[in-house]
């Protein structure tokens, strides 16, 4: 299947625990591409009910701009999931975020939450990949359901399931990432990196950046603030790949004008793979840049 266009960036998706309003209303000024607002691991059990009503009013208040906003929920297995989903069904969230994704039938069962209690019915779904088994049921959980929007990465949780160690070469992880990175290209989906847990230190930081962008991730998912400008950087397409973009297409329309077959930009063979990865590049920059204006 051919990729999805894209519709908005992710490079740097930040998780903000929903129980906490001074974070829901620092969000709006922050640089952020995406907002997960967390109902699951940021928040404790005696506030998972203050924070959906928390989030509820943060949405509704809205001034996040251009923003995606997605709400985390807590597992339907676990004793708030249930009413997590009912409560976010319709107050405004561009996407729900499920964990610990398992199989097919996790998705379908959230969107036949969802769904009853008046939820909108384009309303996009995205799996929390954390567990062994999301790993060898990702391409199930891909293609689930046409809502299923994107892939996000647990790789913490998985750590801890695999008895594995986080290295800085992540090497444990390559068979996961490796997974879930083709099943949500098969499926035309988007997928994003976990979080690296050393806020101390910034070149590691950076260094999972380029893995991810070169393994093929969207983007990653942060859990403080200082860490966005890197993501934003790493994840963004340099000045040098948006021009080699713009004239790989502007070559490509001229050959295609004139009936040639063969088509030669700087010397390099182009074909047109090259000018499909050209025109999402350029859609991406536009797309940044329109984010950014707004933002600022």
């Amino acid at each position: 299947m051919t990729p999805s266009p894209v519709a908005r960036p992710r490079r740097s998706v930040l998780y903000m625990p929903g129980s906490n309003p001074r974070a829901l209303e620092k969000a709006r000024g922050l640089a952020a591409d995406a907002l997960i607002m967390d109902l699951e691991d940021a928040v404790a059990p005696d506030a998972k009910g203050t924070a959906r009503q928390q989030i509820a009013v943060a949405l509704s208040e809205g001034g996040y701009g251009q923003r995606e906003l997605i709400v985390r929920t807590n597992g339907l297995d676990s004793p708030w999931g249930e009413d997590d989903l009912k409560a976010v069904a319709c107050i405004g969230a561009d996407a729900v975020l499920l964990p610990k994704v398992e199989s097919r039938d996790m998705v379908l069962a959230a969107i036949a939450t969802l769904d009853r209690v008046g939820g909108p019915m384009d309303l996009p779904i995205w799996c929390m990949m954390e567990t062994p088994l999301a790993m060898l049921h990702a391409e199930e959980i891909a293609f689930a359901h046409e809502r299923v929007g994107c892939l996000v990465m647990g790789t913490s949780d998985l750590a801890k399931d695999l008895h594995a160690a986080h290295t800085p070469a992540r090497t444990p992880f390559m068979t996961s990432l490796g997974l879930c990175i083709l099943a949500a290209r098969a499926a035309g989906i988007g997928i994003l990196d976990g979080v690296y847990l050393d806020l101390a230190d910034d070149d590691g930081l950076r260094a999972s950046c380029v893995q991810g962008l070169e393994l093929g991730m969207d983007g990653k998912t942060l859990i403080h603030p200082k860490t966005i400008a890197t993501a934003n950087e790493v994840f963004a397409p340099t000045i040098d790949e948006i021009a080699w973009s713009h004239r790989v297409i502007e070559a490509h329309a001229a050959a295609d004008a004139e009936g040639k077959g063969v088509l030669l930009v700087d010397g390099k063979l182009v074909e047109n793979l090259h000018v499909e990865n050209a025109h999402r590049v350029v859609a991406m920059a536009v797309a940044i840049a329109a984010m950014e204006q707004s933002a600022g």
